[in-house]
């Protein structure tokens, strides 16, 4: 049996183009003209490559995380009620022509669920043309060493790799706290972002 090249019918998609996307579609704190969100307001930002630090344009990054409790406003959630009503949670990004992307949202509070305790972490898809399927990682925070560190899906990846999923501080912009979270779709094996499977 000989395997065939993917082509474009292949891929995932389809893509849209910039228009499709509007201002504030990568803000998870506001929804619509209402109150911000509770919790410390963070920019979380980076870089989308693949071998060599090639930047990849265009790529779609949609981010959903808990709100700054730990809650999330979902009936899967026990506490949903609880939810900070006016924190949307979920967001989408997209990648210029260097490859960055940034997402405004607030410092995640942690949680238990299934697997135990969490901590605090913002889930990362992205999609875009050449991939077979979306990559799904995690994004933890220097912040929670403690937490990060007993975290039942960060232990699962091997522990020279671990820092990848770690987010650096990247100082102070209009009084948000930065970080940055850099993601290497393939690459060396020391060097390339974790991915988790669905």
């Amino acid at each position: 049996m000989t395997l065939l090249a993917p082509t474009s019918q292949h891929t995932i998609g389809p893509f849209f183009p910039r228009t499709f996307f509007r201002d504030g579609d990568n803000d998870l704190t506001r929804l619509a003209d209402g109150p911000p969100a509770r919790g410390e307001p963070i920019l979380l930002h980076g870089r989308v490559a693949k071998e060599e630090g090639i930047a990849c344009l265009n790529m779609i990054l949609e981010a959903w995380q808990a709100d700054a409790a730990g809650r999330f406003a979902h009936p899967a959630d026990p506490e949903a009620h609880l939810a900070d009503p006016a924190f949307l949670g979920w967001g989408r990004a997209w990648t210029d022509a260097a490859g960055n992307f940034a997402f405004r949202t607030v410092l995640p509070g942690g949680f238990r669920d299934a697997t135990g305790a969490r901590a605090p972490h913002v889930n990362l898809a992205v999609m875009g043309a050449g991939l077979m399927r979306r990559a799904q990682t995690t994004v933890f925070f220097p912040d929670f060493a403690e937490a990060n560190a007993a975290d039942p899906v960060l232990s699962l990846v091997p522990a020279e790799r671990r820092h990848h999923l770690v987010a650096r501080g990247d100082g102070e912009a209009d009084g948000m706290r930065r970080f940055r979270f850099d993601i290497l779709l393939r690459g060396d094996a020391a060097a390339e972002t974790p991915f988790f499977d669905d």
